[in-house]
């Protein structure tokens, strides 16, 4: 296994140089191409002086610009730092001074919530747009050099690649950072687990900046030399467009994408006679909906369980093999999972306890945060704050949280960054943050609201404090006041 995902890239490129690598509007990409804009822009950072461990943030959507940007960064040994486009100028304050970012590349409407918080930063120093945007740096630019090679520094699998931020219990995000090695075990999923060939074509619609997407919807494809098509606004309209127009074989994204699909009006408009599996991960998809969206489309619905601290696939139901309803697979290949009761002993089959991981996907750490690794990574094993249960065969099934989480449309938001928050307002005296059930998203947040005595207070002010503060998925879509929390 090819443990540097510079010289994973490099392999496909050479191997399938007119193959179509990517898709985006109008526009085809061949990996020849893809290869020439990743070695352009790798030697304008490494110009800037952008060397191996140097932390580049990506805050871009699904455009060609962030592969490319991602595997410059990669190939020159420096660590990419995938940041939600959606955060606030409070969050990139954190996000980018807690990882030392030296450089962020982004999109110009991004670029002004950067420059409110740069004189914070005194580690960081370079602003790269995807435009030719007055007093920035281009990468539009760096794509019209001729350097048609980049040289790669010794890169090893126990090297830092990529830095993911999620929330912590505490309320304060960790920067998860994931080893080439990590990735690159990941990286096989498509190949190995999924009948994979360059002929496949995957839909790329869950963000790149989102663990699962950056796996299920880049690497797996691009190290099979197969294609992606790239799709920056969910429609329901324009996704079954997509998969019917450009012949697409696989859909890998969270529930609230397949349950859209089931329930669109307009399905049967099209053609989607091109799919030969569909992936849900990032939340559980509710067990009685999966045969129906079989059944409507002719195509097998396979759920899959990650986190980002495990890069992020545990396990996965096989395409070729038994389907259970409600599991969440079997653990993919060199992975163990494991379930252990409160005292830490392993329980036998069938016994409900938190699932712990063991694998080559397990993160090397927390940036710049021993302890909470060493809360999260026991003897090897990756604590996952879920609770499940493991079968006779094998199969696990989740049985809810050990941890205070809520996700949202895959996303994870933990309560205590929310309350946080809320609490920042003067004329709030208390706050609570629970998960709300929800079919489309699987839960979203809903904010339980003490007032300070005599404060006039609106559930519009609330919702309009927390925008400012917290990306939109983690503020709250429910407020409700109350006279206690207790």
């Amino acid at each position: 296994m090819v443990q540097n995902l510079g010289m994973m890239l490099e392999h496909t490129c050479t191997t399938y140089p007119d193959r179509v690598a990517l898709i985006y509007e109008d526009t085809s990409v061949s990996y020849s191409e893809l290869d020439r804009g990743v070695n352009s822009f790798g030697n304008r950072l490494k110009a800037l002086g952008v060397t191996k461990g140097d932390k580049v943030a990506i805050m871009l959507p699904n455009i060609p610009e962030f592969i490319i940007s991602y595997f410059a960064i990669l190939k020159l040994g420096a660590v990419a730092v995938t940041i939600n486009t959606a955060s606030t100028p409070h969050e990139l304050l954190y996000l980018l001074g807690n990882c030392d970012a030296k450089a962020c590349v982004t999109a110009p409407s991004s670029a002004k919530r950067i420059e409110e918080i740069r004189e914070r930063l005194p580690r960081f120093e370079h602003l790269i747009t995807t435009d030719d945007t007055p007093g920035t740096l281009s990468i539009n630019g760096s794509l019209e050099g001729e350097d048609l090679e980049l040289e790669m520094p010794e890169i090893a699998g126990d090297d830092p690649a990529v830095m993911i931020y999620t929330s912590g219990l505490t309320g304060t995000p960790l920067g998860a950072v994931l080893t080439h090695r990590n990735l690159s075990s990941q990286s096989l999923l498509l190949e190995e687990l999924l009948n994979g060939t360059p002929d496949d074509r995957g839909l790329c619609l869950i963000p790149l900046f989102h663990s699962f997407g950056s796996v299920a919807n880049m690497l797996m494809i691009l190290k099979a030399g197969a294609s992606l098509v790239m799709v920056d606004q969910f429609n329901l309209g324009a996704v079954f467009k997509a998969i019917e127009e450009e012949k697409i074989t696989y859909v890998a994204a969270v529930p609230r994408i397949f349950l859209g699909m089931l329930l669109f009006e307009e399905a049967d408009k099209y053609n989607v006679g091109s799919l030969r599996f569909c992936i849900t991960g990032g939340s559980a998809m509710p067990p009685e909906y999966i045969p129906l969206f079989e059944k409507k489309f002719g195509v097998m619905l396979v759920q899959g369980y990650g986190l980002t601290e495990a890069s992020p696939c545990c396990s996965v139901e096989r395409i070729d093999g038994l389907q259970k309803p409600g599991s969440i697979g079997l653990p993919i290949p060199d992975v163990e999972a494991q379930v252990l009761d409160e005292a830490g002993s392993r329980l036998p089959t069938g016994g409900v306890g938190e699932l712990v991981i063991r694998g080559p996907n397990v993160m090397q750490g927390y940036y710049r945060n021993g302890q909470a690794t060493a809360e999260v990574i026991r003897n090897g094993w990756l604590h996952t704050g879920d609770l499940a249960r493991i079968d006779e065969e094998g199969y696990i099934f989740l049985e809810g949280r050990k941890k205070r989480m809520i996700i949202t449309s895959g996303f994870n938001v933990y309560p205590t960054e929310v309350e946080n928050i809320l609490r920042m307002h003067p004329a709030v005296s208390d706050a609570r943050v629970v998960g709300k059930n929800d079919l489309m998203r699987g839960e979203v947040v809903r904010a339980l609201v003490v007032k300070k005595r005599g404060a006039s207070l609106s559930r519009r002010d609330i919702m309009k404090h927390c925008r400012e503060y917290l990306s939109s998925y983690k503020s709250p879509r429910k407020v409700e006041f109350v006279e206690s929390l207790d």
